[in-house]
């Protein structure tokens, strides 16, 4: 779309509430943004300059030359009409119009604020944002559904895809690796929703993990040492848990040397090693082909000669794949899952087994997987925002036809302090880790805590309510 029918279609008639999200909606700058006068002058200059651009000859568009002959052009307009308006709300009428041309409109100051993880617009004029694992309400609005799904094509063109009346909804991701989802109507009743989810510019380190409080010391060693001795180890959690945010630091701890195939739905992962090979599923075209699922990958990865495979988050037919790949030599694998326990974990995976139409017996879809998963790590997400480890399991064969789980660390919540649910302790059970010998063998020790019996097992740190963030 050329810059001109950009500009026309920004000028539609606006709502007397639009806004920005850059000041608190009490101020009296932003309840003169939201007047109908503030909003009469945008559209007057938005007009304008639909009719100079082509005068200036802009040969430059979405680019830093480009935008800067706009904020240029846009000044000159302004010292032109000379509006009744502050210095402050003119620079912000230039930051809304250079946004509303090249940028997200009302929501662009978002993927420049670093505290922010989400942004969730439910309607055009109802905005929110996640700082800090907290959800608030926004001041910022989008003049219309027009305005909304003139911003959400902008960004779905952007990644090579398309949204409209026969195909209403898009998973894609930003040029900054941010992941988005798009619905309009008719699926989207009350008018098109649009939920980014940023990808920090600097992925969290288990260091970071530590400060945060999301796990100790003695944890993140565990951790670390299932990692390099090669355990499959599933991530287990809920929407919002901060399991790609624990897979991005353990993938740190994979040798250099080693050859990592990584299969997502939308890249999200950041692999820092140089044998890499990141691997995205395409979604069928308009002909409702050509599509490549995570399954398709799985198979694919398996003749790449992969030393581990990382699956973004396993849902679906690809599991029967995956463990396959963990129980015919690709150890040290690693995976995430949409779980609310260890437990449930299992049970998921025995669903998405048959997904893949298998006719697999129960307990022959439970020896698979207690031969391919060592450890799964359940994470939680806290009333307060915080994300922590709660329990770290391995599984230890099977009991008749039951996999046999046993927990090696465990988050216990402090009680009689529910304004503070993310405060406690994280204890060790006295299990000692199937996996101690093959750590010895390669030179490597778990903390000293993790040998000792049941009877001497007991806390190992205290925590504050911080979380991952």
């Amino acid at each position: 779309m050329g810059l001109r029918e950009r500009l026309s279609r920004t000028s539609l008639p606006p709502a007397s509430d639009a806004g920005t999200p850059s000041a608190p909606a009490s101020t009296a700058a932003e309840r003169n943004r939201r007047a109908p006068a503030y909003q009469q002058i945008k559209l007057t200059l938005q007009r304008q300059l639909v009719e100079r651009i082509d005068a200036v000859r802009l040969t430059i568009v979405d680019s830093p030359a480009g935008r800067l002959q706009i904020r240029e052009l846009l000044e000159q307009l302004i010292l032109e009409e000379n509006p009744p308006l502050s210095q402050e709300e003119r620079r912000q009428l230039v930051d809304e119009l250079e946004h509303d041309t090249f940028g997200l409109g009302p929501i662009e100051p978002f993927m420049h604020d670093p505290a922010v993880d989400d942004i969730l617009v439910n309607r055009c004029d109802e905005v929110y944002v996640e700082r800090f694992g907290r959800l608030e309400r926004t001041s910022a609005r989008f003049r219309d559904d027009a305005h909304l799904l003139q911003v959400i094509e902008r960004i779905v063109s952007r990644a090579g895809r398309r949204i409209d009346e026969s195909s209403p909804m898009v998973d894609a991701r930003l040029p900054d690796g941010s992941r988005i989802n798009a619905i309009i109507p008719p699926l989207a009743v009350d008018g098109p929703a649009l939920s980014i989810r940023r990808l920090k510019q600097r992925p969290l380190a288990m260091e970071d993990l530590l400060r945060f409080g999301s796990l100790n010391a003695a944890t993140a060693s565990l951790l670390e040492a299932a990692v390099t001795s090669k355990r499959n180890i599933l991530i287990s959690g809920g929407s919002g848990s901060g399991k790609t945010t624990l897979l991005n630091s353990l993938v740190r701890h994979i040798s250099a040397s080693e050859r990592i195939v990584s299969i997502e739905d939308t890249v999200e992962l950041r692999l820092e090693g140089q044998h890499v090979i990141r691997l995205e599923t395409r979604p069928p075209n308009i002909e409702a082909q050509g599509e490549i699922t995570q399954r398709d990958l799985v198979r694919n990865a398996l003749r790449m000669r992969p030393d581990r495979i990382l699956i973004g988050e396993v849902r679906g037919a690809e599991a029967f794949d995956m463990l396959q790949a963990m129980n015919t030599g690709h150890k040290g694998s690693l995976t995430t899952i949409h779980a609310n326990s260890p437990r449930d974990a299992l049970a998921r995976l025995e669903m998405m087994i048959l997904m893949a139409g298998t006719n697999l017996t129960s307990e022959a879809m439970r020896r698979q997987i207690s031969s391919a998963i060592d450890i799964i790590i359940q994470l939680h997400r806290f009333p307060d925002g915080v994300r922590r480890v709660i329990s770290v399991c391995e599984i230890d064969g099977m009991d008749e036809s039951v996999i046999k789980l046993q927990e090696l660390v465990k988050f216990q919540s402090r009680a009689g302090s529910p304004e503070h649910p993310g405060h406690g302790e994280f204890l060790t059970t006295g299990v000692m880790p199937a996996f101690v010998e093959e750590l010895k063998r390669a030179g490597l020790q778990l903390p000293a805590l993790f040998a000792h019996s049941a009877a001497d097992a007991g806390r190992l740190a205290h925590v504050d309510s911080r979380g991952t963030r």
